[in-house]
């Protein structure tokens, strides 16, 4: 009997496996394969993997009157909050967190412990010698002899409301946030730096800059719209404002007469950034003249006398709309302007700068190129603006369009400096205008072959002379031009790497700190490093080297710099120099300790060559935490196809597509970043521009032989199974992989791809493909945009394909899917697709079921193993059955560092600004 069991389970065991065999060819070896481990995926999830690892960078706040600065880190054992004097190199804590929980305890009647202090908002007021911040409390709570204010509380119930409906920017998910019942509010404290005394601000409100407002470096003027045309109010105004939008002795002026729908001084809102602009505003939504809303990006001189923007007229310029499907009480249509490559009608930008005191315009006679883009040169972010952006930030997660007004370039009101690019992206003029006037001088021309890439324009002695960098002699690298004849003067980088942001300037000096490239040949080419050079040329030292990926914060004066580094294979850490790269004091080394006794282990990092045998590609390589070297495992890329960025991991991986690699790899798989020729402007030009007239293609040839590379390398890989993934350009490059390579890509997951550039935004698409340009006889050009598309190769399908979008993308629209889609149904092929009711263009609200959704796929097509179950138990685990009033559990995602770059091709072009 039991033989008979063993022979039937063998029987059957052969046949499970031929069957996996059949679906999925693996080659013949004496290796095992793996099965989908769903377990070890969900204990990696993103929303888990920042509960095992909290700070890993150190984010400096700068004191405005001396080069401290103040920052906290988190780790397993709680938050820390720490003083750093660079000049005495100390490092003390900012207060005692005991103590400080204590006084907490006694000023509320609500228990707290130093580990966990709900400390928000920190930051520096009163000249630097107090620290203010706020905590919630339940709304029913009794705080000891706390002064009463019916207003303020009424305020602060607002407040607690419009913070609600920040917290969820999808769909209906706003409507229902602001719904919930108001059951905290917000009290606020004050730490006395000199003392250690702690005191609670009763009635105190923090008069939170609203989204409308546009404010002047001094604090006394503030520019926002109504309808769609430009209005002024002072500080008194403006401080009646903040308690009530609505209170009618504000007085206001109106600045422009000649506003009009697509040719507004309003900035455009999505959907629900508008419902919030409403909430906030209150009864001043119903203004009769139309409620205050944001302007254009406002540029203020540093005097605070005048401002520039840049007005678009798209009167002509065609609509595109999404469908919010999830509205109540029903679906809403969004429509904007949209223009697509090889339109006739585009954005016409013009720039105006107005006299605060005269309340007048003029505009500037910038007239360089046929349909040119125009951007406002503008200074470096300060500390102090830094800090009032993370605090924007921080009140409206996720909401990219509120920021603070930059500052122009020249110290004084007298100069605008700004850009003319041409449409093609291969011309373009730094000018600068007479803000009285607004008579324009050119004074430098750049012009290639390709597409320009651009980076700030920086002054010496307030523009005595110009610091521009250039691509012109094949890499990037800052030249010195005088400033007023735009003559060259010399050269102030050279040689075979990529000079990249300027970090100071120093004109007493006249030394430049930067950031730079591939300068150590031995190292992977993509790691920062920071350097000081003379501005003749000369004295160019590495002032932090370090084979690591680093990011540096440098305080406004350039003397220190916070320098936060790590790889994928090495945790990060945190240490201050100054600008000698003298070490001044090793600040953090993140907290990995509970990461490695859950099981993780860090990434590899590989080199491998293009498909051309020459140049080197960089890549990382995830496995699983179980892996093992007897088993053959389907391998799976994660691609972009870049050119602006190559989307391969070099720092510590903790959040994005790299954690979501992470996760993935844990199914059992082995996942791969890699670079490809043209995938990033961190190189030579040759190397960013090799895609250029062939968008489509150009990447492909390398992802193949990178993975058949690391195939022949590791046995452990199986070059039979091999699938693909990738988001945006991601998408778009997987779709044509599984069509161009239809033998050699077994599997892809399509993301939100712009399969179709032509209903793609004409500035991505016509800079990085190309557009030609025919001269007409009346002086005019037509614009020729041709594009090969993911369409044109559906009959080329025939392993599995995914394809997936959101419903209300604005940036890559369905459209794209949809074509796919249907280019797929003629052709009479096979292929899956999913919607996604809600969301935009990321999907970041959804991430942990578009991982586990994105392995079910992969473990069904590269292990034979399919997943019937409607349930992702592995999902439904986590959560409360019947969630109760008040939020459980970690709020924590695993975003990753405050200053890290975001993918260019999540966010629709701004039309104001060429990109850079």
């Amino acid at each position: 009997m039991v033989r008979r069991v063993l022979a039937v389970a063998l029987f059957l065991a052969s046949f499970s496996f031929a069957q996996s065999a059949q679906l999925t060819p693996a080659s013949a070896s004496s290796f095992a394969n793996p099965s989908p481990n769903y377990e070890l995926a969900s204990r990696w999830m993103p929303s888990k993997f920042g509960k095992l690892v909290f700070d890993t960078a150190v984010t400096p706040h700068w004191f405005e009157s001396s080069d401290r600065f103040w920052y906290s880190y988190e780790t397993t054992d709680g938050t820390r909050w720490w003083v750093v004097d660079p000049a005495k190199r100390t490092r003390v804590p900012l207060w005692d967190n005991t103590k400080m929980a204590s006084a907490l305890n006694a000023l509320t009647n609500f228990p707290y412990d130093s580990q966990h202090l709900p400390l928000r908002n920190v930051k520096l007021v009163k000249q630097d010698t107090a620290i203010r911040f706020d905590i919630e409390v339940s709304r029913d709570g009794v705080i000891p002899e706390e002064k009463k204010s019916d207003e303020g509380d009424e305020e602060n119930q607002d407040d607690q409301q419009q913070q609600r409906g920040r917290r969820d920017q999808n769909g209906q998910g706003a409507d229902d946030a602001a719904a919930r019942p108001r059951d905290t509010r917000t009290i606020y404290f004050e730490y006395e730096l000199a003392t250690g005394k702690v005191t609670r601000l009763d009635g105190f409100q923090d008069r939170r800059r609203p989204m409308w407002a546009s404010i002047s470096p001094d604090e006394n003027t503030i520019i926002f719209t109504r309808h769609d045309n430009l209005y002024v109010m002072d500080a008194a105004s403006y401080a009646k404002a903040q308690k009530n939008p609505a209170d009618p002795s504000i007085t206001e002026t109106q600045l422009t007469t000649d506003g009009e729908a697509k040719y507004s001084y309003a900035r455009q809102l999505i959907t629900e950034d508008a419902e919030q602009l409403k909430r906030e505003n209150k009864k001043d939504a119903e203004n009769k003249l139309g409620q205050r809303s944001p302007a254009v990006t406002i540029h203020w001189s540093k005097d605070s006398k005048k401002f520039a923007l840049v007005r678009n007229d798209e009167r002509k310029v065609a609509e595109l709309w999404v469908i919010l499907t999830l509205k109540n009480p029903r679906p809403v249509l969004e429509s904007y302007p949209y223009a697509m490559p090889g339109d006739e009608n585009v954005p016409i930008p013009e720039i105006q700068i107005f006299d605060v005191a005269a309340r007048k315009a003029v505009k500037v006679e910038a007239r360089n190129f046929y349909q040119q883009m125009l951007s406002i040169e503008d200074a470096q972010v300060s500390s102090r603006e830094r800090e009032q952006q993370r605090e924007q930030q921080g009140e409206r997660q996720g909401a990219g369009q509120f920021r603070t007004s930059p500052r122009w370039l020249a110290d004084g009101s007298d100069k605008l400096y700004f850009t003319s690019m041409s449409r093609n992206f291969r011309s373009v003029d730094v000018c600068v205008a007479d803000a009285n006037t607004g008579a324009v001088k050119t004074l430098i021309q750049e012009r290639a072959n390709v597409w320009l890439d651009l980076k700030p324009l920086r002054l010496v002695s307030n523009g005595a002379e110009l610091i521009w960098w250039s691509e012109r002699d094949g890499w990037g690298h800052y030249f010195l031009f005088d400033g007023a004849t735009g003559k060259l003067k010399n050269q102030i980088t050279s040689g075979e790497f990529m000079a990249d942001q300027v970090v100071s300037v120093n004109s007493t000096a006249r030394q430049m700190y930067f950031t730079g490239t591939g300068y150590d040949h031995s190292e992977d080419p993509y790691y920062d490093h920071l350097f000081r050079v003379n501005l003749d040329g000369s004295g160019l030292k590495m002032i932090v080297n370090g084979n690591f990926s680093h990011a540096f914060s440098a305080a406004d004066d350039g003397k220190y710099f916070v320098d936060n580094f790590s790889r994928v294979d090495l945790a990060p850490r945190s240490v201050l120099y100054d600008d000698q790269g003298t070490t001044i004091a090793d600040l953090e080394t993140a907290d990995v300790k509970r990461l490695l006794e859950a099981g993780f282990k860090f990434p590899e990092t590989f080199r491998v060559k293009a498909d051309d045998g020459v140049t080197d590609l960089y890549g990382v390589l995830y496995k699983p935490f179980d892996f093992d070297p007897n088993k053959k495992y389907p391998l799976i890329e994660y691609v972009y196809p870049g050119p602006q960025t190559e989307s391969v991991s070099k720092a510590f991986v903790k959040g994005g597509a790299g954690a979501a690699n992470l996760a993935l790899a844990q199914m059992g798989f082995i996942v791969i970043e890699v670079g490809g020729r043209g995938g990033s402007p961190q190189r030579n030009k040759w190397y960013d521009a090799y895609g250029y007239f062939n968008l489509r293609d150009y990447g492909l040839a390398d992802k193949k032989a990178a993975a058949e590379q690391l195939a022949a390398i590791h046995p452990y890989i199986d070059a039979n199974r091999v699938g693909i993934w990738g988001h945006s350009g991601g998408g778009f490059m997987t779709a044509a992989a599984m069509m161009q390579f239809p033998d050699f890509f077994k599997a892809g997951w399509s993301e939100s791809g712009n399969h179709d550039n032509n209903v793609y935004n004409k500035t991505w698409s016509e800079k990085y493909n190309g557009i030609k340009e025919e001269q007409q006889k009346d002086g005019t050009s037509k614009f020729i945009y041709q594009i090969d598309k993911n369409s044109e190769l559906a009959k080329n399908l025939k392993g599995h394909l995914m394809l997936t979008t959101g419903d209300m993308d604005n940036n890559v629209h369905a459209a794209n899917t949809m074509r796919m889609a249907d280019a797929l149904i003629k052709a009479n092929k096979r292929f899956e697709m999913l919607v996604f009711p809600g969301m935009r263009h990321p999907y970041t609200p959804i991430n942990d079921y578009v991982i586990m959704r994105r392995g079910d796929f992969f473990a069904q097509w590269l292990m034979g193993s399919h997943n019937e179950m409607a349930d992702i138990v592995e999902l439904q685990r986590d959560k409360l059955a019947t969630p109760g009033r008040k939020a459980q559990g970690s709020a924590r995602t695993a975003a990753g560092p405050d200053d890290a770059p975001l993918d260019p091709a999540n966010y629709p072009p701004d039309p104001n600004e060429p990109p850079r």
